[in-house]
């Protein structure tokens, strides 16, 4: 579905990221893991092309983004980004927006039904004609998601969905992600702070530290070595009603310990 290979990219002469390489699967979620300033972000934007990568090639579905137009890029993949503002725009419009890599001279009634269908899906309908700039967080969240899921991809990339939302709209995204994932037989690449999360949803992972892929494997097989050395801290991992679980070692626990 997607790969990456040797993909390296700089601001100036400042490297960011270096070697960096990676294949996703249709029904898979990947999480990019990492401390602030990894390249997480950056690694996400060199996918679909917003950064042009210094090196390496970005293959989707056996073809490199490097020789796609925009457009076609739109087709192949859709991003959703960290921050997503409202609008003085309707929830319908803003998720017809979606439909642009597929619009002729403008929309048809094809787009206008995929559009009810796709908030429909993510129970939005009842906000269709709501204004964006009168929508919670977590609505936001929502709409920018339907909006990537009526372009009709098999790719989804995602820069910290849950970022500022509470825990009750951190649960219903990351589910609805991961549902998305399998029912559209879709491959998403997500990046995300919370480990926990990343544990319960995800089924593959990348670390970036120091610019370099550091650790990479089955999410469930993450270790706490790995954990402490990308970000710094020692943990734990125990499991809880089947999920695994990060468990930060304080100062004071090892003092306890000792």
């Amino acid at each position: 579905m997607l790969e990456v290979r040797d993909l390296g990219f700089a601001y100036g002469g400042d490297a960011v990221l270096e070697d960096i390489g990676f294949s996703v699967e249709r029904g898979e979620i990947l999480v990019i893991l990492g401390r602030n300033g990894a390249g997480k972000t950056t690694l996400l934007k060199c996918i679909n092309r917003i950064f042009a990568p210094g090196t390496g090639t970005v293959m989707v579905r056996g073809r490199s983004v490097r020789q796609m137009r925009v457009r076609e890029i739109s087709k192949e993949m859709a991003y959703v980004a960290q921050n997503n503002r409202g609008g003085r725009i309707t929830v319908f419009d803003a998720v017809l927006m979606g439909r642009t890599p597929h619009l002729g001279f403008r929309p048809g009634k094809e787009d206008f039904r995929k559009t009810d269908a796709v908030l429909a899906r993510l129970n939005l309908t009842g906000l269709a004609l709501k204004y964006l700039d009168r929508l919670s967080g977590g609505e936001l969240q929502k709409v920018a998601i339907a909006r990537a899921l009526v372009q009709e991809t098999d790719l989804l990339l995602m820069d910290e969905p849950t970022s500022s939302l509470d825990l009750k709209n951190q649960t219903e995204i990351l589910e609805l992600v991961r549902d998305i994932a399998l029912s559209h037989n879709i491959g998403v690449v997500m990046t995300i702070h919370d480990l926990n999360a990343a544990l319960r949803y995800a089924d593959q992972y990348i670390c970036l530290k120091d610019h370099r892929v550091f650790g990479a494997g089955k999410i469930r097989d993450i270790s706490p070595d790995l954990v402490g050395r990308v970000y710094g801290i020692k943990v734990e991992i125990i499991t809880h009603n089947g999920y695994p679980m990060v468990i930060p070692v304080s100062t004071a626990d090892r003092k306890n310990a000792a």
